[in-house]
């Protein structure tokens, strides 16, 4: 059963949030349309493209993504606190980035003179522009709309381009963040579109490893010293990793989670044996996660949760709070 936006983000239990959205008419997002005979890869560009000019507006940062060929995975930290220190004036700037205005914000900022009443519907606008900037519904819907515009536009047709709402999954833990986050990078190996991860073209790991390399030479040479390794060495348009130790950074370090992804990756491709170094990595090992669970939970990921996913424990606890019996996930 369909469950309602506001039952499905909570973000009370949690800021982190994962998102897949498909094509419809047997439409290519990206790729070789087999059927047609274009090829879409651009498109694969635009999506990519927008999410992180939206991300700069919104108070919604870009944990991972996979751009796959009719669908893509999102996964995405709302940042409220963040849209909630900003000044009134760095909402409207941020709303006018994407929005038109209102005439009466218009005439507060050329300064003109405001009545009390006119005063109170300024407030009113910019609060309610406040809350929209770290709403995900406003978030996927400026996305998946500028995305099905131009691609109708390009096949110059009509009609739905999604196949219908985006599906959401809250993840109420770090172990499912760290799964999902792993799922949704590992998507081109596990379809065997890719061998690596450094060809597992639009995806977050491939842009956090080129931008790795490209920077580490520049950080040698600037002589940076460790405290800020985690900050230089990472994309800004993507939510930095930094361990527990670093506030408002991913909780773990991103060289573990990079050994984690490959050494998984290893095991889940199609072609691939297993043929890796016997040690587990030791992200596995400080969050107390056996090896074959975290290899089945990864490569069976969307068969084990739902619209929830963590431990049976937090499911569990979140179900109580919603007043429902059960979720996905804890049988």
């Amino acid at each position: 059963m369909t469950r309602a936006r506001k039952a499905l983000i909570d973000l009370s239990s949690t800021s982190y949030y994962h998102f897949i959205a498909r094509c419809v008419r047997r439409a290519f997002l990206c790729g070789e349309d087999k059927y047609t005979g274009k090829n879409f890869d651009h498109r694969r560009t635009w999506l990519v493209d927008r999410v992180k000019l939206l991300s700069s507006v919104f108070a919604i940062e870009i944990v991972a993504y996979a751009i796959m060929s009719n669908h893509y995975h999102l996964v995405v930290k709302v940042n409220r606190q963040q849209a909630l220190n900003w000044s009134d004036n760095e909402v409207i700037s941020r709303w006018y980035r994407l929005y038109k205005g209102s005439p009466i914000i218009d005439r507060y900022l050329h300064g003109d003179t405001l009545s009390e009443a006119e005063q109170l519907l300024v407030s009113e606008l910019v609060e309610k522009w406040r809350v929209r900037l770290y709403d995900i519904s406003w978030f996927m819907k400026n996305l998946n709309e500028y995305i099905a515009k131009e691609a109708n536009k390009e096949d110059n047709c009509t009609g739905k381009y999604w196949e219908g709402r985006y599906k959401s999954q809250a993840l109420l833990d770090e172990t499912a963040l760290l799964s999902c986050m792993a799922y949704v990078d590992l998507n081109p190996i596990r379809a065997n579109t890719a061998n690596n991860l450094e060809d597992s073209d639009f995806t977050s790991i491939q842009e956090r490893i080129r931008h790795f390399k490209n920077s580490k030479a520049t950080a040698q040479k600037s002589n940076q010293n460790n405290e800020n390794a985690h900050q230089i060495k990472q994309p800004k348009t993507l939510k930095s990793f930094g361990t527990r130790e670093y506030e408002n950074t991913l909780p773990f370090s991103f060289l573990d989670y990079l050994g984690l992804v490959d050494w998984t990756g290893r095991h889940v491709h199609p072609k691939k044996k297993g043929s890796t170094p016997k040690s587990v990595p030791d992200i596995l090992v400080s969050l107390n996660i056996e090896e074959a669970t975290w290899l089945d939970r990864v490569q069976n990921y969307s068969n084990h949760y739902s619209n929830f996913a963590g431990s049976k424990t937090v499911l569990r606890a979140h179900a109580a709070k919603n007043d429902v019996n059960w979720y996905k996930g804890v049988g």
